[in-house]
């Protein structure tokens, strides 16, 4: 599992100091995005020497309680599944301070090409890194 720790600032709330609904996607974004990075898994890297990307194909997400302006977050992130050509990230947002579940989700990312956004295999080398870790 990976953290990533995330104030919130002015930006991310809305008239009321309530972190705004749509910012908690951005945030989920962000740990998938660390995520791979601790796994050595460069977005860029795979889009160059495998020409293919991840994008996000569905999700499904429960907002349980709010996030304030200040608040210190910590969103977590592990893979649920791995199938031929698409992972599963399971997601929470935790406030750290208060130790309770904010935001959670579950996130289906497919690879494609990225000449055509056809679906396609995940590459090898990710295949068997997290085969290997499950």
């Amino acid at each position: 599992m990976s953290k990533l720790s995330v104030r919130v600032y002015y930006e991310d709330t809305d008239f009321g100091g309530v972190v705004y609904y749509a910012n908690y996607l951005k945030y989920i974004e962000r740990g998938r995005s660390e995520y791979l990075r601790e796994l050595n898994f460069d977005q860029e890297q795979i889009s160059r020497d495998h020409s293919s990307l991840f994008v996000v194909r569905s999700l499904q997400a429960n907002y349980l309680l709010p996030a304030f302006l200040d608040d210190l977050i910590e969103v977590h992130t592990e893979i649920k599944s791995v199938s031929h050509a698409s992972l599963i990230f399971a997601q929470k947002i935790v406030n750290i301070e208060k130790n309770t579940v904010l935001f959670n989700a579950e996130v289906k990312v497919v690879s494609v090409l990225k000449n055509n956004f056809k679906p396609c295999a995940l590459p090898q080398v990710i295949l068997e890194e997290l085969n290997g870790r499950q």
